[in-house]
């Protein structure tokens, strides 16, 4: 077993997270500045010590330092002998950085069909009507065996099914073309932020997260710095993440510690504005994935960011200082407060207004699963470097990385848009002959090329006295039986404009008499009456 990770201490309290109980999840809160991310190192480096792999967002790109020994300034280290707390011994932890983009670390990716349709909307922010055109999309995907793996997949099954939706209307329902409009429209958005290159093959093995070198876990840093331009984007990458880790992982029980850590940071992005639906879904992965050894650690500014069906979940609490200048303030600080097991003497409300930077007030879990007394102490220094990598450092560590060349390729095989293109490709160009908009070239003439004198191709046209039409192109051919333009178009000779003209004449005639006959009859039986 595991022994207790030391995280924080004031005098002679100390306060350790119990490995056993590490997976019952956790909560890291306070005001920008305040030390959340020193805090959320420190964790991760503590975990990394007992073997157990984490995963992190770098949203401000200086988690990096973790993979070098630390270096303790001149100020922080008569901060700590202010504190009583010794200088760590400089330590470095074994690092596989990921980017969604691929420009600062293994590049990382999903297929359309495993993110699935629940998660592309939210992240396309659609609503009930376009997220339920979508589901039936992926369900016409599903039935005629069409992968979806990209974006150009994607698009090319909703362009398919908006041109059929009359056929498919009775069996999968109502197809809108307005919704499909509005999803490709924010496939369109996506695409412009970079979600495309997120999108595909090789898709990401979850187990290449769970790893450890010399029997320490290795830290799994997400550069999310420019990822974060995108908010849903972002929120809806380690939604999914999560979800793979609860749909693939088995059910181990309790362990003596994590198989790994999960840290969430600006997590306050993953529930706004989310639907019902969304958040049912995520309280049921933080409830269950528990037992399939994975701890959810969350790091947001305010503890009201979390829903409280989410909240009730996480049991070892960190809280750094808080502001009370808005009623909202007020309200989070009281919420804060409520949550936290009292001690007696100490008043949580008052002391959060008061915290230090790297102060805390921390309550976690004992060894039968209840919450610990809060304990306003110091958060332990980390022994890695505090701040980001140089460029030079950020290489060696992705060309070092235990995936190295796994991912940096990029797989496009044969799927929905190929298919539909093949499908498009064999049918007919053209109407059938004499269909509607297909043009019929006369039947003895070839059309004229541009520029060009026109050809007969089957035999001369009798004339009227019984002989033989005069040859083409000549003035008098041209006279009786008119011409062709050099775009095909047609002018009437003297024969047509006759023609034409008698059946004018004849057509206008049996017309009067019609007329006459009809108008008659009615008044002839008007003047009988």
């Amino acid at each position: 077993m595991a022994d207790p990770l030391l995280l924080a201490r004031q005098g002679a309290t100390e306060c350790f997270l119990l490995p056993a109980l590490a997976n019952r999840h956790g909560l890291i809160t306070g005001a920008t500045g305040t030390g959340k991310t020193v805090t959320l190192q420190t964790l991760a480096e503590r975990l990394s010590g007992i073997g157990v792999p984490v995963f992190m967002a770098d949203v401000k790109g200086d988690l990096g330092g973790i993979s070098q020994p630390g270096r303790i300034g001149e100020r922080m280290a008569a901060t700590l002998k202010e504190r009583g707390i010794e200088l760590p011994a400089p330590q470095a932890c074994p690092v596989t950085l990921w980017d969604v983009f691929g420009e600062q670390g293994h590049p990382v990716r999903a297929t359309i069909s495993d993110m699935g349709p629940l998660l592309l909307g939210r992240m396309l922010d659609l609503n009930d009507t376009q997220a339920g055109v979508l589901n039936l999309v992926f369900k016409i995907a599903d039935d005629s065996g069409l992968l979806l793996l990209d974006l150009k997949d994607l698009r090319a099954m909703l362009a398919h099914v908006g041109e059929n939706a009359k056929q498919y209307t009775t069996s999968y329902g109502n197809v809108s073309a307005a919704s499909v409009g509005a999803i490709q429209r924010g496939l369109l958005t996506v695409e412009s932020q970079g979600g495309d290159r997120f999108f595909g093959e090789p898709m990401l093995d979850i187990q290449d997260f769970m790893q450890t070198v010399d029997g320490r876990g290795v830290v799994n840093i997400l550069a999310a710095d420019k990822l974060m331009n995108s908010p849903r984007l972002y929120a809806t990458f380690l939604l999914w993440m999560l979800s793979e880790l609860f749909e693939q992982l088995p059910e181990v029980g309790d362990l003596d510690k994590p198989k790994l850590a999960f840290f969430f940071d600006e997590a306050h992005l993953l529930f706004k504005d989310a639907p019902k639906a969304l958040v049912e879904r995520i309280e049921l992965v933080v409830r269950l994935v528990r037992s399939k050894g994975v701890g959810v650690y969350f790091v947001t500014q305010n503890p009201l960011d979390i829903p409280d069906s989410v909240l009730a979940q996480l049991g070892n609490r960190v809280q750094h200082a808080l502001r009370a200048f808005t009623p909202r303030d007020q309200k989070a600080v009281q919420s804060a407060a409520s949550t936290m097991r009292p001690k007696p003497g100490l008043d949580i409300g008052q002391a959060i207004t008061e915290l230090a930077v790297g102060e805390a007030l921390v309550s976690l879990l004992d060894e039968k699963g209840r919450p610990g007394i809060t304990e306003r102490v110091f958060v332990l220094p980390p022994a890695g470097q505090i701040g980001p990598v140089t460029p030079e450092q950020r290489k060696a560590l992705i060309a070092g990385s235990l995936v190295a060349g796994v991912y940096d390729q990029a797989v496009d095989r044969e799927s929905a848009y190929e298919k539909l293109k093949g499908r498009a490709a064999s049918a007919p160009d053209a109407p059938a002959a004499g269909g509607q908009g297909a043009p019929v070239p006369a039947p003895d003439r070839m059309p004229t090329p541009i520029g060009g004198t026109p050809t007969r191709t089957g035999p001369s046209t009798p004339s009227p006295a019984g002989g033989s039409a005069p040859a083409e192109g000549s003035f008098l051919n041209d006279l009786l039986f008119g011409t062709t333009g050099p775009r095909g178009g047609r002018k009437d000779g003297l024969v047509q404009t006759l023609a034409k003209s008698a059946v004018r004449t004849v057509g206008t005639n049996v017309g009067k008499e019609i007329l006459r006959g009809v108008l008659g009859g009615i008044f002839g039986a008007k003047t009988r009456r």
